[in-house]
């Protein structure tokens, strides 16, 4: 009876979880057949998932010669990745001191990176960019970049990840006359590549997708990331041909999607080291 109702709760699950990838992907499978579709097979009154006339090389060429999609990929190359370079030469030094080093008020600063997670993106987004406006570093990569270079969840992930590590190889690697600098870099950083692929997804992901802040900070269409970069190709279409408009989304996804898929296991493995100590 108890491996009966094992099986059936096993058999509940997946068809649970099923269900729920499959509510999940629904969109992403539309907008891909949608970018293979001719436009009078996207506005046709029958739904069909597969197009009967495949339109896949029209609406992909068309994507990259109505707007320089090329230009926005690479935007969102820089962009993520300065971001994501200086948030660890940030968030890694100050994770060590709060999970390796004893001092007076440790866990008050501990508890305000707490707080910082609870503080909403868009808060301080009037003074950051009254800010910028004042150093003139409005429409520039700066702009894209220096608003996101202290990341309070990273501090909080690698935080996790180094009470992992054990006091002993720390105090090893002090006898062995290793500064706490060079302890941070020589000893920590390489053991804690699971924790940084972890977070490098998490914020290459939220940079990449990353609609709001650039539209406020960007006016010349040549410094568009890629979320801005389809906005205008959404202006430029005006809604007629949705057919390269889908075809220009999953070219912005599929970096995403791709990274996701090579960094899978050492993703997971990350995130559940990270949660180990408290």
């Amino acid at each position: 009876m108890i491996r009966d109702r094992g099986i059936a709760f096993g058999v509940l699950r997946h068809v649970i979880l099923l269900a729920s990838a499959a509510i999940m992907l629904a969109p992403f499978v539309w907008m891909i057949a949608t970018s293979f579709k001719p436009p009078h097979e996207i506005f046709a009154g029958e739904l069909t998932l597969l197009p009967k006339q495949w339109y896949a090389y029209e609406n992909y060429r068309e994507a990259f010669v109505k707007v320089p999609m090329l230009r926005y990929l690479l935007n969102g190359v820089i962009v993520t990745s300065a971001i994501f370079i200086l948030q660890v030469i940030v968030a890694v030094p100050c994770a060590y001191v709060l999970a390796k080093l004893d001092f007076l008020g440790r866990m008050l600063f501990f508890v305000l990176v707490l707080l910082g997670l609870l503080i909403p993106g868009h808060v301080p987004a009037i003074p950051l960019y009254i800010m910028l406006w004042k150093a003139g570093l409005l429409d520039t990569y700066a702009a894209l970049i220096i608003p996101s270079i202290i990341s309070v969840f990273g501090i909080f992930l690698m935080r996790q990840f180094f009470k992992t590590v054990p006091d002993e190889l720390i105090q090893a690697a002090r006898l062995d006359g290793l500064s706490e600098l060079g302890i941070v870099w020589r000893i920590m950083v390489p053991a804690a590549i699971p924790a940084l692929i972890s977070f490098g997804i998490f914020s290459v992901v939220a940079h990449w997708n990353d609609y709001f802040w650039p539209l406020l900070v960007i006016s010349t269409r040549e410094l568009a990331t890629p979320p801005l970069g389809v906005a205008y190709f959404r202006n430029e279409e005006a809604g007629n041909d949705f057919g390269p408009l889908m075809a220009g989304a999953v070219i912005i996804i599929a970096p995403l999607v791709a990274a996701f898929l090579l960094a899978q296991r050492r993703f997971i493995e990350g995130m559940t080291m990270s949660g180990l100590k408290g």
